[in-house]
């Protein structure tokens, strides 16, 4: 087994006062040549985005970009002409492929949204564009992982154009888990969203991340009122 920790306090920031911004990888004008990736997962970005504010139209191509609000609600607009509210307890998955531009708002003009957006890249380059939402409130299970994202069109969460499971998990009381790699050359980014947990025999506290590979499972300790989300990739791509 092979291990990476990446404590909090170590990300980017970008603090552009609409925008606050944590990255976990290498992003616009935060760079470090050991933090550019964890295989086929690009981007890990932790925004805050103050009322009404938000990132005009912009372009993507070949890149799946999952967006998780953590508090309030996202509006999207893109070339498809979807127009989208995005909130707690929903997940956005949009397929740039061959090219698309799209803007994102926060929907509430009086208090900040908080979300997480990932980006992973493909297996497939160049196929055509696609967006979804879905609530996740329905997939939920309290002290259990349950799957938001995999590679499964007629799975019950989302689905992405790559090898990649996403898991979120809540937990309200002390719960210990294993959890088995589901697809041989993966490795799983472990980042807890609240509270405390012991992942692979490491400690890891609110917004620390834990990256593992070269392993078919390993553990999770969760602690009391703590939220994890774990991202599962191919390493080599």
């Amino acid at each position: 087994m092979k291990k990476v920790f990446h404590a909090s306090s170590t990300r980017g920031e970008a603090n552009h006062g609409w925008l606050h911004a944590k990255h976990s990888f290498s992003f616009a004008n935060y760079f470090d040549p050991k933090r550019i990736q964890f295989g086929a997962l690009r981007v890990l970005n932790d925004d805050t985005i103050a009322a009404g504010k938000g990132f005009g139209s912009h372009p993507h191509n070949n890149m799946e970009i999952i967006t998780i609000p953590l508090e309030g609600a996202i509006e999207h607009k893109d070339s498809m002409d979807n127009i989208g509210i995005i909130e707690a307890g929903e997940i956005q998955v949009m397929s740039a492929g061959t090219g698309i531009y799209h803007s994102e708002y926060n929907k509430n003009k009086d208090k900040p949204v908080k979300v997480l957006q990932l980006w992973v890249f493909p297996k497939e380059k160049n196929v055509t564009p696609r967006y979804d939402q879905k609530s996740i409130k329905k997939l939920k299970k309290t002290n259990a992982l349950y799957p938001i994202v995999t590679p499964d069109p007629k799975g019950t969460g989302m689905w992405i154009h790559q090898d990649a499971w996403f898991y979120m998990g809540d937990f309200d009381k002390p719960t210990k888990i294993e959890y088995q790699i589901n697809k041989q050359g993966n490795g799983v980014y472990a980042f807890l969203i609240d509270g405390s947990a012991e992942i692979a025999g490491e400690d890891l506290k609110k917004r620390d991340a834990l990256g593992v590979w070269e392993a078919n499972d390993f553990s999770l300790s969760m602690n009391s009122n703590s939220r994890i989300l774990l991202i599962e990739v191919p390493i080599n791509l």
